[in-house]
């Protein structure tokens, strides 16, 4: 606990909340757990990107500071209570209220009196709420994040389909800034798509003209030996 009226947290309360976060780097998304995807990324990865997204986002209406901090922030209650998925069978208030008692348990670790508990807090209810162009473009980011991730995942395992991941997202993008990197990325997915079949109808019609050609030249073969072998007879 941080000593009175401190607005950080002490040393061993800042301690406890970073071996806390080992927890996001250790569990891995359930989403992609369920479809049984080759390493799947952690809570954490998730995170880190977003972040990245929320940096490079050139959306002069939102304060960028804030949505890295809260892209940082949104899934840290999952420390505590894990990546708790629409298919787990949890009520989205039930969640929420799993997730709320999570935020107060990390609140209380790091001095309720620290300006970090309280922004921590803000910002996660801010983000919950979707209470402003930030916890908007953030939510966003969430989506898009994901569905990334699909996109990548697809690529390495050949045969992985994830459309229900895409379909879980159309029309539910709130922001510009996330209509336009969603419509680019669902763009290059189904360019790739299109490469991929035309690449394999390509080599479907060459392996049937060498199989044909292979015919003829068997063909042409057995009629020399049958040429052969009347002349000796």
């Amino acid at each position: 606990m941080s000593t009175a009226g401190s607005k950080q947290p002490t040393p061993a309360a800042a301690i406890d909340f970073l071996m806390l976060l080992q927890q996001l780097k250790l569990t891995k998304r359930t989403g992609w757990v369920r479809r049984n995807v080759q390493g799947p990324e952690s809570i954490a990865d998730h995170m880190y990107r977003m972040s990245m997204m929320a940096l490079i986002a050139t959306d002069s209406s939102v304060d960028v500071t804030r949505c890295i901090k809260m892209a940082l922030v949104h899934d840290v209650a999952e420390a505590i209570v894990g990546d708790i998925t629409p298919h787990c069978g949890v009520s989205d208030t039930d969640k929420h209220t799993l997730e709320l008692r999570a935020i107060e348990r990390i609140k209380d670790m790091l001095g309720p009196d620290t300006v970090a508990a309280s922004e921590v807090e803000s910002l996660w209810l801010e983000y919950e709420a979707a209470a402003s162009p930030e916890a908007l473009l953030v939510k966003d980011f969430d989506k898009l994040e994901m569905i990334i991730t699909a996109t990548q995942y697809e690529q390495a395992q050949p045969g992985l389909v994830l459309d229900e991941f895409f379909k879980s997202t159309q029309g539910r993008f709130k922001t510009e800034t996330g209509k336009a990197w969603a419509e680019e990325l669902v763009a290059r997915r189904l360019r790739s798509a299109q490469e991929a079949a035309e690449a394999k109808a390509g080599g479907a019609a060459e392996g049937a003209k060498e199989a044909e050609a292979g015919q003829e030249g068997a063909q042409e073969g057995a009629e020399r030996e049958a040429k052969r072998a009347k002349t000796d007879a």
